[in-house]
């Protein structure tokens, strides 16, 4: 039963005969109150469950339906990347144990590579695994045929996906291969007592030679010079005075009769 607010002041007389507009005024309070709180409580819970939806969206929804838009190869890669990354302690224990053996067959196989491969392997970069993937393919083709330690998934997931989308595991496989390229390629450098007398010796003998030189050239230079200076007074000197003639007397004149 709706009771009209026009009546609550006689209403409340009944009951609180004393002060009937203080206690109108205090449940009114009382009442708003209670509102606010109220209205606190469901901002909180919307709050708290639009999280609870948005939570759910990017971990279950949102994947799914990626997977559904995108290359599924790219994410078999990725698939098989998170899993080589799990097998990496593995196999870098395997190669600790067998470094020895594989030592030579690597160089071996190394050598007989084109130098981009050689390059991207000392240095590897993405650029360089796109543009040399079928050189790539092949070093990891002849890898797996030893059983280098990870070169097999490789290989089949670098055939499968392409060498652009494992780039991570064949860099691990290069990471490993570089430890015997450095210790086989390291120039054997002479012993520092030994380099400084080769240094003094060359050095001396490097001044005695330019002494020589030089001394060559003055020489010449002077030959030079005495040769113009006796040429120069060839030309300078008169010509040797000749000798007066004698003059022939007259023919004498024949007598007279």
């Amino acid at each position: 039963m709706l009771v009209s607010p026009l009546y609550l002041p006689s209403i409340l007389s009944t009951f609180c005969p004393q002060n009937p507009f203080t206690f109108s005024l205090a449940l009114d309070r009382s009442i708003d109150r209670q509102v606010e709180e109220a209205r606190e409580t469901t901002n909180k819970l919307r709050t708290k469950f639009i999280n609870i939806i948005m939570g759910y969206w990017k971990s279950k929804v949102l994947p799914k339906i990626k997977k559904v838009f995108e290359n599924p190869k790219k994410a078999a890669a990725a698939d098989f990347c998170k899993s080589f990354d799990g097998n990496k302690e593995e196999f870098t224990k395997v190669f600790e144990e067998k470094k020895t053996e594989f030592h030579a067959k690597v160089v071996e196989i190394y050598e007989a590579s084109p130098a981009e491969i050689k390059a991207l392997i000392k240095e590897p970069k993405e650029a360089g695994l796109k543009n040399n993937s079928t050189g790539v393919q092949t070093f990891l083709d002849e890898l797996a045929k030893i059983e280098f330690p990870g070169s097999k998934p490789v290989t089949e997931a670098s055939s499968k996906f392409g060498p652009a989308l494992v780039q991570g595991p064949i860099f691990f496989v290069f990471e490993k291969v570089s430890t015997f390229i450095v210790t086989e390629e390291k120039p054997v450098e002479p012993p520092p007592e030994a380099a400084a007398p080769a240094a003094e010796e060359e050095g001396t003998s490097s001044k005695e030679k330019d002494k020589e030189i030089v001394v060559e050239v003055e020489e010449k230079k002077e030959e030079a010079v005495a040769a113009v200076v006796e040429e120069v007074e060839k030309t300078a000197q008169p010509p040797a005075e000749e000798p007066p003639k004698e003059e022939a007397p007259p023919p004498a004149e024949p007598p007279k009769p």
